[in-house]
């Protein structure tokens, strides 16, 4: 359903010169997606995140009555569950078996795993992002009994479709996302303020409102849904046709501002991707067992 959030005074017109982008400062600018950016347009970035990562005690762990090696494979969706993970593995003085299967929703996200294991001699499985590759890529798995390692709050999409796909699997809780304190910034400073998830929306509007914000670029369908629930308008949303991701998004709105374009506000659809995967696998027809058929007739 399109937004009815786009109105029509929140076309602007203006040079976007400094930005505000959701994450921890990079070590080394030089080693940044956005690094062309600066090197290529007369614009400052400034890094600082909405967000930051608690992982939880062994006690806590202990709380939700599951034990990591009853299971068979673990699920993960980002780096920080990894992190957490394997932190109360060691707390836990768990060793998690050779045998354990990995199953990734990104190369890169499968990478990080060379932190905690050799990577060579591990099962480990990835696929690229889209969500529904990422279910195929566990539906190919399916006889395992899988942990899904979730931070909270958490998106509910992928553990409610693994739960209609009857898929065996338990959600755990590993990490908790807490608002940053923005108190020492002035949020009006910026012209464009770049989003990665849902949970930075939540913290913008929690701590500065939804008036006077200046524009928004988001990553992600869930992150642009969030923007408009709470009433904000999008200027750039990736990954979309033509914008791969989320450098270039921003990187085509510094263009047609240094260009004096008028810059309007997206409209969004959301694609219901959890639904459609769900209906895709049902109209599938049923493999019938070998063992089954009946034998060709002399």
């Amino acid at each position: 359903m399109v937004s009815d959030n786009v109105e029509p005074n929140t076309n602007i017109t203006l040079k976007i010169k400094k930005i505000l982008i959701s994450q921890p400062q990079p070590a080394q600018l030089e080693k940044s997606p956005f690094y062309e950016l600066t090197k290529n347009n007369d614009v400052e970035l400034c890094f600082k995140p909405f967000m930051r990562i608690e992982g939880i005690s062994l006690k806590d762990f202990r709380s939700q009555r599951t034990e990591i090696l009853d299971y068979s494979a673990v699920i993960f969706t980002s780096r920080t569950t990894i992190d957490n993970f394997f932190r109360i593995c060691e707390e836990a003085r768990i060793n998690v078996p050779e045998t354990m299967k990995y199953i990734c929703i990104t190369e890169a996200v499968a990478l990080y795993l060379q932190k905690y294991i050799v990577y060579r001699k591990r099962k480990i499985f990835f696929a690229d992002g889209k969500f529904d590759n990422f279910m195929e890529l566990i539906l190919k798995h399916k006889e395992e009994k899988f942990i899904l390692a979730l931070a909270e709050p958490h998106n509910p999409e992928i553990p409610q479709t693994l739960e209609k796909l009857n898929v065996n699997f338990r959600g755990l809780v590993f990490a908790h996302t807490v608002s940053a304190d923005l108190s020492d910034t002035n949020i009006a400073d910026y012209d464009l303020l770049v989003f990665y998830s849902p949970n930075e929306i939540a913290s913008l509007v929690a701590q500065f409102g939804t008036e006077n914000i200046p524009m928004i670029a988001v990553l992600g369908e869930n992150t642009a849904k969030a923007a408009v629930e709470a009433g904000l308008s999008i200027y750039s949303k990736a990954p979309a046709p033509g914008i791969p991701n989320i450098v270039k998004g921003v990187e085509m709105l510094v263009k047609a501002s240094s260009e004096g374009k008028e810059l309007e506000p997206i409209e969004f659809s959301h694609s219901h991707k959890a639904e459609n995967f769900i209906k895709a696998q049902e109209a599938k027809p049923v493999k019938r067992s070998r063992a089954k058929r009946k034998p060709a007739e002399a």
